[in-house]
């Protein structure tokens, strides 16, 4: 049967973004979700109060680079209360009619998941704001013989989250109560991650093996994940089925991802800084031109590493690269790029 709109609405976030085999290897509590550790430990306190209450989670926001666990967390929160999980996406409420056809379906205590939350349009999010605080949607019709709909809503938990919290208007982000930022993981933690999602791969996996993807996926579990099934299919080929750190080191070197986790794009970037701008500072959109890529993908998914990582600098003057870049590229760092180290 074709999908109503208001389950096309709710559902296309998830079917778009994902594929099945990463929601296979979803954490399913906070119990089996690795790394966070602080904010995991902040949210069983707020879930645990708001359940003595008999309310619903405070509305949560969620920012990081992309990968880290925020759409996992919105699920988790779900579980965890015992409610469902209705998802959609900020770039397809494109109408506050389409908000209202969500939020009908809502029943109480649920968490409405909205991914992109920064790309909603201004109508919609003005929509969104009484129904935030007091559970009432407005919509006013045009022209002189226009009426105003009202519409009681369940109350719910809104979860937002997104890539560019700098984005968000502050009226928006000051009616959540829990804000939370998402940080890039450390070798132990992803260690931990590829151990079990190997497990649950049925892909038998060494210690060493695992280390090396560790280093090696940009600090994020869907990088490690991806790697991972990368990884797998090498060695089944060539290595009788088992990762092991030899065989893990070959198949990443074949993928082109190389010691620091730098993948051919990583590389591209720095090269184009450098020596299409003598290493900078140059501003954000003529580096995506030079490398003929998507703005967003450079300053939602490249850029946010290479900065962690120490490659890149972001200056009021525009980016620049660090003598670590020219180093890992195997060029001699002007004087300026060794002030920044």
């Amino acid at each position: 049967m074709p999908k109503s709109p208001e389950e096309s609405l709710l559902n296309a976030s998830m079917q778009s973004d994902e594929a099945p085999a990463d929601r296979a290897l979803r954490p399913k509590s906070l119990e089996e979700f690795i790394g966070q550790d602080s904010l995991k430990d902040n949210l069983r306190v707020f879930i645990k109060a708001a359940k003595q209450r008999g309310e619903p989670l405070d509305h949560c926001l969620f920012y990081a680079p992309p990968g880290l666990g925020k759409t996992t967390l919105a699920i988790i929160l779900a579980k965890e209360m015992g409610v469902n999980l209705r998802v959609a996406s900020g770039p397809i409420l494109v109408r506050a009619g389409d908000l209202a056809a969500l939020l009908t379906d809502i029943s109480e205590g649920d968490v409405f998941f909205i991914d992109e939350i920064h790309r909603l349009n201004a109508v919609v999010e003005e929509a969104l704001y009484p129904v935030m605080e007091d559970y009432t949607f407005f919509s006013t019709g045009k022209g002189p013989a226009s009426s105003t709909l009202k519409l009681a809503v369940p109350r719910f938990t809104l979860v937002g989250a997104t890539t560019r919290s700098g984005l968000l208007t502050s009226p928006l982000r000051d009616r959540f109560g829990i804000v939370a930022q998402l940080g890039f993981y450390g070798p132990e933690e992803l260690r931990r991650i590829v151990l079990r999602s190997a497990g649950l791969l049925d892909s038998p996996i060494e210690a060493d093996g695992a280390a090396e993807i560790a280093r090696r996926c940009r600090g994020t579990p869907r990088i490690a994940n991806r790697l991972l099934r990368r990884v797998r299919d090498f060695a089944q080929v060539d290595g009788k089925g088992r990762i092991t750190g030899d065989l893990a080191r070959h198949a990443l070197s074949k993928l082109e991802v190389d010691a620091e986790g730098l993948d051919p794009m990583d590389r591209r970037l720095l090269r184009a800084l450098i020596e299409k701008f003598d290493g900078g500072p140059v501003g954000v959109e003529n580096l995506a031109i030079a490398i003929n890529e998507e703005l967003d993908t450079l300053t939602d998914v490249v850029e946010p590493f290479l900065i962690q990582a120490g490659f890149l600098a972001r200056t009021p003057r525009g980016r620049t690269a660090t003598a670590k870049a020219y180093v890992h590229l195997g060029l001699k760092a002007p004087r300026r790029a060794l002030d920044l180290l």
